[in-house]
């Protein structure tokens, strides 16, 4: 009896050997396999993104959250915790998702009917506003609902721990994200010698930017839905494959997913292994 109750830890069964490998064994492939590899899917698309934001408004600083992106899958995990009484990882994936998409369509309708000299700095202009606007109302709602800021408080601390259960989820809007990325980089390396050279070699400018700027926030907005948002990968990452590979995007783009990949995954099992170590200490 002992040993059925033991092979059903976490609501599966599996085989308990006495020496503990049967639980091991369960760990490693409901906990683990499934934590890496969402740390590394999240990873990679977070420096995708990040090095496409960078290249596309030719700004050194510019982030996934740049956009508003971030913001806008708050505000509908808000709304959706509000209205819709929604408190699963799978359910926060989805409002975050619709909200970054929503977000994303709205920037674009705003910033490319701007007057700032270039649809890039309208973009940017757009998103950094409509990001204060739901970062003031974000805070306008959860302040006054204890139990709402308990649930965001969650989503909102990007991390993997307990996130393995949207891998399913993410991967196909991940994968086709990077994908799509890949071949962008000969792009990238016209529109970063003006818009004026771009369009003298052919390119159609605004549909390049349109088009980089959709892959980007299809990158972030999975991402951010899957483990909240970590605006420092996306940085980070794709400031260490310029440094490593100069300005060809060709191959600085794929060398930023990796670069975002290893550094999300090293940084996870930095933490743990500080929690761990602080645990053991004041214990």
């Amino acid at each position: 009896m002992a040993r059925a109750q033991d092979g059903k830890a976490g609501g599966r069964a599996h085989p308990a050997a006495p020496d503990g490998t049967g639980y091991n064994s369960h760990v490693l492939w409901t906990e683990r396999i499934p934590r890496t590899l969402l740390g590394l899917t999240v990873g990679a698309a977070l420096g995708a993104s990040g090095l496409m934001m960078r290249a596309l408004t030719v700004h050194p600083l510019a982030d996934p959250g740049i956009l508003g992106v971030e913001q806008g899958a708050a505000m509908f995990v808000v709304l959706g915790i509000l209205f819709l009484d929604v408190t699963g990882v799978t359910g926060y994936f989805w409002l975050a998702l619709a909200g970054a998409a929503f977000t994303a369509t709205l920037v674009d309708l705003i910033g490319t009917r701007t007057n700032a000299g270039s649809s890039t700095l309208g973009l940017v202009l757009a998103g950094v506003a409509l990001a204060a606007v739901m970062s003031s109302l974000i805070t306008l709602l959860v302040v006054r609902d204890e139990a709402v800021y308990a649930h965001l408080r969650f989503w909102s601390l990007g991390q993997l721990t307990g996130r393995a259960p949207v891998l399913d989820d993410i991967v196909p809007f991940a994968v086709a994200g990077l994908l799509l990325a890949l071949p962008f980089g000969r792009t990238l390396n016209v529109l970063s010698m003006g818009e004026e050279a771009a369009r003298g070699l052919g390119v159609r400018v605004e549909r390049a930017q349109l088009l980089g700027a959709a892959v980007a926030v299809l990158l972030c907005a999975a991402a951010t839905a899957a483990v909240g948002p970590v605006a420092f990968v996306g940085l980070v990452a794709a400031h260490c494959a310029r440094m490593l590979a100069g300005a060809d995007h060709r191959w600085s783009l794929p060398l930023s997913m990796a670069c975002g990949a290893i550094l999300l995954i090293g940084a996870d099992i930095a933490g743990r292994v500080v929690l761990d170590t602080a645990r053991s200490r004041w214990a």
